[in-house]
């Protein structure tokens, strides 16, 4: 009987942790929250709150060819029951959007990074200003001629000190058959008056020099080394003798 009840304790126990176990795992996955799904005709959506009750929903949009479509930005002034939106065309896909505030007069910018294709994947940036309600668009500028040498996209922005980044790889020329050089060229994009300024942060090169071979000596050369020490040797020889 001893035996009998103290196995049935047992079995009871482990039924109960089970039960107990399966019950967790459900409250669990109850408490994950699902990760909301963009749904057509919209394609991406990213909110930034730059402070408390000001919010900036970004949204791309379109039908058909995923190279093309339309952008808006929802601006929520919840503190003063104001509410804008901002539109544009857009150029390839959205792939981020970034704040920031680089000339540090309060108002917030709002940068969109968008990636387009041809016979490279390029980078797009729409940016804006936002002074209370009004949204100021920023011409971003292209890169010139120096800064687009070995140029081939597959550029990575990010925020720094305030700052917007950019580095992409540097390749040995600009069409397909271009190899990369294993360089990098960094830009640091900043605003002053409503107008964007670039330094360039890194010390690149386009091109990458092969290590130029030791030339042997010929041996005219070697002969003549050869004859002198042998003239020396003597020379010395008849001073001791």
């Amino acid at each position: 009987m001893n035996a009998r009840y103290f196995i049935l304790i047992a079995a009871a126990c482990t039924l109960f942790t089970a039960c107990s176990s399966d019950q967790q795992q459900k409250v669990a996955a109850k408490a994950a929250p699902d990760k909301p799904v963009v749904q057509e005709p919209f394609r991406f959506h990213k909110a930034i709150e730059v402070s408390p009750g000001q919010t900036y929903d970004v949204l791309s949009w379109g039908r058909g060819a995923k190279e093309f479509g339309a952008f808006m930005i929802l601006h929520s002034d919840s503190a003063a029951a104001k509410y804008t939106t901002t539109t544009g065309d857009l150029d390839g896909a959205i792939t981020d959007v970034y704040n920031a505030d680089m000339d540090t007069d309060g108002n917030p910018e709002v940068l969109i990074q968008a990636k387009g294709k041809d016979t490279v994947n390029y980078a797009k940036i729409y940016a804006f200003e936002f002074s209370n309600s009004n949204a100021n668009k920023l011409d971003f500028p292209r890169l010139n001629n120096s800064q687009r040498k070995g140029y081939r996209g597959n550029d990575n922005f990010y925020i720094k000190d305030g700052l917007l980044i950019r580095e992409f790889p540097i390749y040995s020329s600009n069409d397909s058959l271009a190899k990369p050089t294993g360089a990098k060229r960094v830009l640091q994009y900043g605003l002053s008056r409503n107008s964007f300024t670039v330094t360039q942060l890194s010390k690149d090169s386009v091109s990458v020099k092969e290590p130029v071979a030791a030339q042997p000596e010929k041996k005219t050369e070697v002969k003549r080394s050869l004859k002198k020490k042998t003239e020396t040797k003597k020379k010395k020889r008849r001073r001791r003798g």
